[in-house]
């Protein structure tokens, strides 16, 4: 991949696809297709057959998916497994037919079987029960990846598969009803600061175990990847380090400056007890991450507060 070949970036308009494109700006590449929800549909085939034929890009980051926290994914399978499901079989297919050199699919660690031994390795995909909040998003990464293998192997293809963790940062979905823990708890404490209400109730026990990526971080390491990494086999992407989730509400209540009690509903889920990705095998290809969890939150919120009513 050089500076003038033809790139994709499916879900330009997210938090990953977004970020993808601020690093590919960065490093010179001039010749970027983005592609959000006003360009095409995804979900619709020959909306998607049209757009490759047309554009004829040579490499693809598929960034483009229907995602949303624990509330968003129970409330909404139907969707999630529909939705996905659509979007990665246009993409993967049409990026065969039409010659594509290189694809890259977003897996997620959520998708890993909920009971893992920890920290997560690559091999534990597919060896136990699924989290039952989120099982129907799950199913359908779970057979992206196997749409890329099964490519790799009947066509001869270039397809890469990467399992990054929780990620957080710049056009995050702030939306409350059905974003992530970490950007949901930085609205609630910011509205609470605002309004100056006496404390914040969050869901669950707090005593769960999360990780937390740098959506910074992460595109660096997407286009790290797709420069020197051909293998059908799943690569982690993460930190190797992880906090419970009453720790991180005490670091963003600290970053947004607020000075109420935090109350904890424990009427509602927790979700998987704990979920930290091995990260061995990305640190052997070359990548570590560079940002720390309190550097990355302070620069989340400065934006969130700079978009504050903009934000989705």
């Amino acid at each position: 991949m050089d500076l003038n070949s033809r790139i994709m970036v499916a879900g330009s308009g997210g938090l990953v696809g977004s970020a993808i494109v601020r690093r590919l700006q960065k490093e010179g590449f001039a010749n970027i297709l983005q592609i959000d929800r006003q360009e095409a549909d995804l979900t619709e085939q020959a909306a998607v057959r049209d757009l490759f034929q047309r554009e004829k890009p040579e490499f693809v980051f598929l960034a483009a998916a229907r995602v949303g926290g624990i509330l968003a994914n129970r409330d909404y399978k139907a969707e999630f497994i529909y939705q996905n499901l659509q979007i990665q079989n246009n993409i993967i297919h049409s990026a065969w037919e039409n010659g594509v050199s290189k694809l890259l699919f977003l897996g997620s660690s959520c998708i890993y079987p909920r009971m893992c031994s920890q920290p997560i390795k690559e091999e534990y995909l597919m060896t136990g029960p699924l989290e039952e909040t989120n099982d129907a998003y799950a199913m359908a990464k779970l057979a992206g990846i196997k749409m890329c293998q099964s490519y790799n192997a009947q066509y001869g293809t270039n397809y890469i598969a990467v399992m990054p963790t929780n990620l957080y940062g710049q056009n995050d979905n702030f939306d409350l009803n059905n974003s992530h823990v970490l950007p949901a708890m930085i609205r609630k404490f910011h509205e609470a600061k605002t309004h100056q209400e006496p404390q914040v109730t969050l869901w669950g026990s707090g005593k769960v175990k999360r990780e937390f990526l740098y959506v910074e971080d992460l595109a660096d390491a997407l286009l790290h990847l797709m420069q020197t990494y051909n293998s059908s086999d799943i690569v982690n992407i993460g930190t190797g380090e992880d906090v419970t989730i009453q720790e991180l509400a005490e670091i963003i209540k600290n970053a947004v400056g607020y000075a109420g009690e935090i109350v904890w509903d424990t009427s509602k889920p927790d979700g998987t007890p704990r979920k930290l990705l091995d990260v061995s095998k990305l640190h052997s290809l070359g990548w570590r991450h560079s940002t720390p969890l309190l550097e990355g939150i302070g620069q989340t919120y400065e934006w969130f507060k700079g978009k504050y009513g903009q934000t989705r």
